[in-house]
């Protein structure tokens, strides 16, 4: 007889264990499926902690190389990349066994095998030489999660066309690398391997990177890796792509050839939704995404979808927080979704931003005025030698509430969290003002950004005003 389950977790990324541990918190009996023989999903395995990983060495060789600048003699750094990689494996396998023991902890139950629906209230479980399992459960919670997107009609090579799922744990690193893609990804891959010595160049087909993000946000890192050397193409697309001899020659709409000896493919992720039994439930997908309403709720009675795969955020943190949401709806209470979802970039500067854009509000014709306060102003970001990037705040012209903050800048990703909160709050801006930050701290710049969106800074330099005579 199938075991059965208050609720039922399709995947174990940053949405489902979440899922899952909450559940068991909240009481309910739950069992969480996952198709790969270890937790954690793509943000622990291939994504957000093991690239956090060879960012942390690559920026440590960025501040080294740097610390003439400081009075200290450091000399010429070197690295070993064989011992950053077993650094990173051993941080992706303690985050693994601490998932197992949270599980533990929560009475939840794992199965390891390609998880499907099977109707109303049921998923079989494939395994690899053994027979097939069923479970049912009250509610099911499809956490699925997405994958790297590849280019078709390209080579498939792995070892020479590469998306992130390889490149984060490649056994040696090439010389030439062509990224393809300045979003998220092929920015912080750029920012990671020109550290290592990697000759890069990335070619984004939209007429700017970091696309989704606050404009200025990616005119002022493309300025930055323009002077570190590395070659940013924009309104480009990769017209054909070879592997020839071991490596790859692409040539671009532009007529240029570039040859490289390996290309990462950083074009976006699309939702796992594929084969997972949808249709047993009656469900369908958008663009491949399964649509949910504010609860999270799906189309079909008891079945609900979190992160990715429903096309809302594709970000590890807003899958968590999701699936706080779904679980606490499937046990019968009633909330809806609807938070400022924060994004991160981890370069250096890194980049935090939350809430509207620029041109989002001028899209939706919100009056609005902005406030900004470069680094270079900054006393704490002077002594620490990190003057790169601002902080820009954007305010409703006529309500005064905060819309947007964009930062790039030392510890931008933290400095978001602040953001985060006071658009949660939904706070005016006159009340930010009030706020009183330590001194010296980089958070100091979010209050003189506020202040300057009120024409109120103190330390900027005053704006001239023109007087015209009537």
């Amino acid at each position: 007889m199938a075991q059965h389950f208050n609720i039922a977790v399709l995947g174990s990324g940053p949405g489902g264990y979440v899922a899952a541990l909450k559940a068991g918190q909240m009481g309910a009996s739950v069992a969480c499926i996952e198709q790969h023989p270890f937790f954690g999903g793509t943000c622990l395995n291939w994504g957000c902690i093991p690239s956090k990983a060879l960012l942390a060495s690559a920026a440590l060789l960025h501040d080294i190389r740097r610390a003439g600048d400081f009075g200290v003699a450091a000399g010429a750094p070197s690295f070993d990349w064989p011992a950053i990689q077993a650094r990173k494996d051993k941080i992706v396998a303690t985050n693994r066994n601490g998932i197992k023991s949270l599980f533990r902890g929560r009475n939840v139950t794992t199965f390891q095998g390609r998880g499907r629906l099977d109707g109303p209230g049921r998923i079989t479980i494939a395994r690899e030489g053994a027979a097939a399992e069923e479970i049912t459960a009250d509610k099911i919670i499809l956490a699925v999660g997405s994958v790297p997107s590849r280019i078709p009609g390209w080579p498939t090579d792995p070892e020479i066309v590469c998306t992130s799922d390889e490149a984060l744990h490649w056994k040696t690193l090439p010389k030439r690398l062509l990224i393809v893609g300045g979003g998220i990804i092929g920015c912080e891959f750029a920012c990671m391997m020109h550290e290592y010595g990697v000759e890069l160049t990335v070619v984004e087909m939209m007429p700017k990177f970091l696309p989704g993000l606050d404009g200025h946000l990616a005119e002022a890192l493309v300025k930055v890796f323009d002077k570190r050397g590395i070659k940013c193409l924009v309104d480009t697309k990769v017209e054909d792509l070879q592997i020839v001899g071991g490596g790859i020659k692409a040539r671009l709409g532009s007529g240029q050839t570039i040859e490289a000896d390996r290309v990462l493919v950083a074009t976006g992720r699309r939702p796992a939704t594929g084969d997972i039994g949808l249709e047993t439930a009656g469900l369908g997908v958008e663009r491949g995404f399964v649509p949910v309403n504010d609860r999270m709720e799906t189309a079909a009675a008891g079945i609900y979808c979190i992160g990715d795969a429903n096309g809302r955020a594709l970000l590890a943190h807003a899958a968590s927080a999701h699936g706080v949401c779904a679980v606490e709806n499937a046990l019968g209470h009633a909330r809806e979704f609807d938070e400022p979802i924060p994004g991160a970039v981890y370069t250096f500067p890194e980049i935090g931003a939350v809430g509207l854009t620029q041109e989002q509000c001028e899209a939706q014709q919100i009056p609005i005025s902005i406030g900004a306060y470069p680094f270079t102003y900054h006393g704490k970001a002077l002594a620490a030698g990190d003057t790169e990037g601002f902080v820009k705040v954007i305010r409703h012209r006529e309500s005064d509430e905060l819309l947007g903050v964009h930062i790039l800048g030392h510890n931008a990703t933290e400095l978001v969290a602040i953001a985060g909160a006071l658009l949660h709050e939904k706070i005016k801006v006159k009340d930010l003002i009030e706020i009183v930050f330590a001194h010296p701290t980089m958070s100091e710049g979010l209050h003189e950004a506020a202040e300057d969106a009120l024409k109120m800074a103190l330390h900027l330099p005053p704006k001239k005003v023109m007087r015209v005579q009537v």
